[in-house]
């Protein structure tokens, strides 16, 4: 006999649909078609936005076609350029990788399958809008050209590393380039952005922000008070929730997209919500698009939740293979977003397999050079990377004494 009580509580622990070894499981879901979904007027309530918490915007068919209002009519030289910028951000990517395989660094964490949530999104910005990224908008960066020696100096914490050994490999910076900080430690992000979205508003600036983050960090209590405030004081920012299905080996019901959508979320705060598919370039594009001009436009924030599915590992510290089927990937049945850019180009006469295979061998052979002559000046691990003089530098405008004091006594 049980020894249950009768009507007892049960607790409810979510969890995938397929593990390790089972089929993988997509079925029950129900997609809106390519094109099929609305384009709202941007100074539409957040109130007459609230449906679009539950769809997804499409643009591109899986043949390659850009259907509905939301298809941005992008020229083909804008196009090319998207796509040859994922492949580029894949093969740095791929060599990485393998570089922390080989023990140059100590870590590494791609954006497989990804790509094209910072591609496009950056391509629609202006280049000088701040961004606030995780760690895997690698392909903001590339897109505004900061140079992939530079990125590779930092993974490799060499000597011509700008964060100067300071910070983990992958959390770069640059501050003429717009691009804060990476941090560790997840959502922090968001009330940073804004902040800085906020005092931009107040000094009467132009430029406004954006800020990525997982489905996983949504839980954070960081999230939470940066949609207060952005919601109260109507912040000129772009929240973008990067729903890849993952939070490290969390799948995403953990943090609640089990019950609701994380586009959701900005229903309760009053912010407009739009939930789009993160594997389509264009629609990428079109919603960035969308929610830039409604903040240029003094109409406040808006929450986007990108629909998309890391391909990869998390990080090198991570066997994804431990807790999802290997080929789940493969069955994503979004695709993938550089095959989907490029069957769109093809389509349009404005592309061929034997283009994609010049500018796929162009982009290796691009990270290669730029990665033989990152290690040339060192690779993790090397003595004297860094001085020891270096750690009192670029901490205070002006160096208070106690700390001339230290570096006097330390003899840097």
């Amino acid at each position: 006999m049980s020894s249950r009580k009768p009507n007892a509580l049960e607790m409810h622990v979510p969890a995938p649909r397929a593990r390790p070894g089972d089929k993988p499981d997509f079925s029950g879901w129900s997609l809106p078609e390519p094109g099929a979904t609305p384009r709202p007027d941007v100074d539409a309530s957040a109130g007459e936005m609230r449906d679009y918490a539950y769809g997804l915007v499409r643009v591109l068919d899986m043949e390659g076609n850009a259907l509905g209002p939301w298809a941005p009519h992008l020229p083909p030289e804008n196009l090319r350029r998207g796509l040859k910028t994922m492949l580029l951000t894949r093969a740095f990517d791929e060599r990485m990788h393998r570089a922390q395989r080989q023990g140059k660094t100590s870590f590494y964490m791609q954006c497989f399958g990804e790509e094209a949530v910072s591609v496009a999104q950056a391509m629609a910005l202006h280049p000088d809008d701040m961004c606030f990224p995780s760690y895997r908008q690698q392909g903001v960066l590339i897109t505004r050209d900061y140079p992939l020696i530079d990125m590779m100096h930092q993974i490799y914490s060499n000597a011509k590393d700008p964060m100067k050994g300071r910070q983990l490999p992958v959390m770069y910076s640059s501050k003429k380039d717009g691009f804060f900080s990476v941090s560790g430690n997840l959502a922090t992000q968001v009330p940073q952005a804004v902040g800085w979205a906020l005092a931009s508003a107040y000094s009467g600036d132009v430029r406004i922000a954006s800020t990525w983050l997982g489905e996983g960090s949504t839980a954070e209590g960081d999230f939470h008070a940066g949609m207060t405030f952005a919601s109260v004081y109507r912040a000129p920012v772009l929240i973008n929730v990067v729903n890849n299905q993952w939070a490290i080996s969390s799948f995403q019901g953990i943090a609640g997209g089990e019950n609701t959508t994380f586009a959701a979320r900005a229903v309760g705060y009053g912010i407009p919500p739009l939930r789009v598919d993160g594997n389509d370039f264009l629609a990428v594009y079109a919603v960035t698009q969308w929610a830039a001009e409604r903040a240029r436009s003094n109409l406040g924030p808006t929450l986007i939740e990108h629909f998309t599915y890391r391909a990869g590992p998390h990080s090198t510290s991570d066997d994804p293979a431990r807790y999802r089927p290997a080929d789940e990937a493969r069955a994503w049945p979004l695709g993938d977003p550089v095959e989907r850019l490029k069957q769109h180009l093809i389509t349009l006469g404005e592309w061929s397999e034997e283009q994609h295979r010049t500018a796929q061998e162009a982009a290796v052979e691009t990270v290669r050079t730029a990665g033989r002559e990152a290690e040339k000046v060192g690779v993790l691990g090397v003595e004297g990377a860094h001085t020891r003089g270096s750690m009192f530098e670029d901490v205070y405008s002006e160096m208070p004494w106690h700390l001339k004091q230290q570096r006097d006594e330390l003899g840097a």
